[in-house]
This record gives C-alpha cells, structure tokens and sequence, in this order.
C-alpha cells in the first residue's frame, strides 16, 4: 500500500509490517530492539532529566525541517536548557489514515538522522492511525530522558542585578518561515527555520563558565515570553536594547506587514541565556564561534527594580514593557 490505512493501527500484520519495515529500519538500537512491552534502560549516574512534548506543526514539511526534525530538536534542546546531557528519547505518532507512507517515511528518516546527530537513542515508541477529519497528517508526541552529572542548578531564581542577557542569533525565523507558508497567507519570502539541536553548544558553554544563572529555548511566545517568565520568578526587572536585537530584514519587514512584534515570534533553534557580568564576555565568544551560536550577541542586562518587568530601551531613546502575550499569534507553529 502507498497510503496509511487504518489497519496500519490495528495491531495485525499491516501494523508488524510498518514497525519491522520502517520503525525498526531506521530507529535501529540495541536497547529499542528488545522488542517488549517496556524498554529497560541501563543504570544512569547521576540526577535525571525528564521532558516530554508533542508537535501539531503545519505545514510538516517547510524550509530548515521537518515534523520529525522538530519533534527532536524541541526534546533535546528542552533538556539541554536544564543542564543535562540529552540520553533517550521515545516517540508516539498518532496518523491520519491517507498519509503517504512515503512522507511518513521521510519524516522517521529525520527523526532518526536528527536523534543520531543529538547522540541520542529512540528506545520506544507508539503508533496509532485515526479516521481522516480527526487529525491532520501527523501529530508526535516525544519524551526525552537525560543526566545531569554536577550539583548546579539552573534557575532564574539564580539571577541578579548586572547580569547580562545573551541570546544565540537571529530571532523569529522559525515563526516567520511557517507563518509565509500558511495557505490563507502565501507570502514569498525566503526565510528559514531555525529548528536545529543546541544540546553540544550548551555544553561548550557550561564546561567553561560556571556563572551561567538560567538558560531557555525561546520557543511559543518568542524571546519576551521567556524573559517574562525569568522576572515573574525573581525579584528583579530585565532591560533590553532594541539595538542590539538580532532580527533579520525579511523578519522584520514580514512582521511590519502583518503588525507583529520580532519578540514574539517563535524559534526553534535559539538559546538565551542570563550570564554574570564577568563571564558576558567569554561565554559570548564562545557562542560565537559555535556554529549554532555565531550571530550571538549581548542583548540587555538584569536591573535591580522590583517591579518584575521587561523593559525595552527603544533606538529613539524611550522606554517601554514588553507584558505577556494574550493569545496565540499563530497555532500549530510547532
């Protein structure tokens, strides 16, 4: 067959056959190939992290990824904001019966080429198939397993006044980029997405500095959104530059078109972080020359101000709050 049937999830043949032919083919490991019910995993030293999340994306396919590329990176990166070393994933994939066992194909490859480049093993996994209308191609849901080996803990309880605010490149992209490929919108612009794995850079970066107070992957509700979420947890306020923001012309232009604010729009590929003044500058250079990192700038610092907002030092000289979003600027954006 060239579709995925309903068969395909009702546990029988068609369903061995899509396991043994595609899942076992390329997700490949001596842990996943078990074959039980449950995988057992091999002692871990050391603290454990846990992250699980789904992907709704549409479009599946777009310019930088996948939904399978996404469904890793977004796990991974999630553990690596804690400090661990990313270990395990497993993947759940609920499909729409008419799926094209060709897409579905090219979507596993990704996950299984993305979680090879992370160094992480797919060690379970769940495949169910709904009836066309009650789903939309392909949804995943992934859980990430990781280790944390030293005793610091990553919070931004941690920050304080004259900490700066750095953020790993360009903001937005990710947003724009399935933003211009939505059907009721076709805009032509040739923004890609920055979905990628920031697991190896975050740790160049904890291995040099042991003054990094919080790190976030700027993900839904973009780059003010995480900051929000730093000051609501700590008694200080965040001062950010408008001049040293990092946002490309055709992000900017896109979001001036449809009066969005750069700041709001996802990333799937970035990293901010809230360093010490005195390693600002080495962690910035080592950024810099990571390829994940080398549009990485210093971006604004933490005040003493007990009002627990983010402020943004506009180019003209004012000041104004970035506040929460309300609502979705765009659904299904991973």
């Amino acid at each position: 067959m060239s579709i995925i049937t309903l068969s395909h999830g009702s546990g029988g043949k068609a369903t061995n056959k899509l396991i043994e032919e595609l899942f076992y083919k390329y997700f490949n490991n001596d842990i996943l190939l078990q074959k039980n019910d449950s995988s057992v995993l091999p002692n871990i030293d050391g603290r454990i992290a846990v992250s699980t999340d789904s992907f709704v994306i549409n479009p599946i396919f777009f310019n930088g990824g996948d939904i399978g590329k996404l469904s890793v990176c977004g796990t991974v990166n999630d553990l690596a904001m804690s400090g661990a070393t990313p270990l395990y994933i497993t993947v759940g994939f609920i499909i729409q019966e008419g799926l094209k066992i060709k897409e579905l194909e090219k979507v596993v490859k990704s996950i299984a080429a993305t979680a090879r480049k992370a160094n992480v093993k797919i060690v379970a996994g769940d495949t169910k198939v709904v009836e066309k209308g009650n789903a939309d191609k392909i949804y995943i849901n992934t859980t990430g397993i990781g280790v944390i080996k030293d005793e610091k803990y990553l919070s931004s309880e941690n920050i304080k006044p004259g900490d700066k605010v750095i953020v790993s490149g360009t903001l937005g992209d990710h947003g724009i980029c399935i933003m211009s490929k939505r059907k009721n919108l076709d805009f032509d612009v040739s923004v890609k997405s920055d979905c990628g794995l920031l697991n190896k850079l975050i740790k160049k970066i904890l291995s040099k500095s042991s003054n990094v107070r919080v790190l976030r992957d700027p993900t839904r509700g973009g780059l003010a959104t995480t900051l929000n979420e730093f000051v609501n947890e700590s008694p200080n306020s965040i001062l950010l530059y408008e001049q040293a923001l990092p946002v490309k012309e055709e992000v900017a232009s896109m979001c001036e078109i449809l009066g969005f604010e750069p700041l709001y729009i996802a990333n799937e590929g970035k990293v901010v972080l809230i360093v010490a003044e005195e390693d600002s500058e080495k962690v910035l250079e080592i950024m810099k020359k990571d390829p994940m990192g080398k549009e990485a700038q210093i971006i604004g610092e933490v005040i003493e101000d007990n009002n627990a907002v983010v402020y943004l030092k506009t180019e003209i000289g004012g000041t104004r709050i970035l506040n929460m979003p309300v609502g979705e600027l765009l659904p299904r954006i991973c």
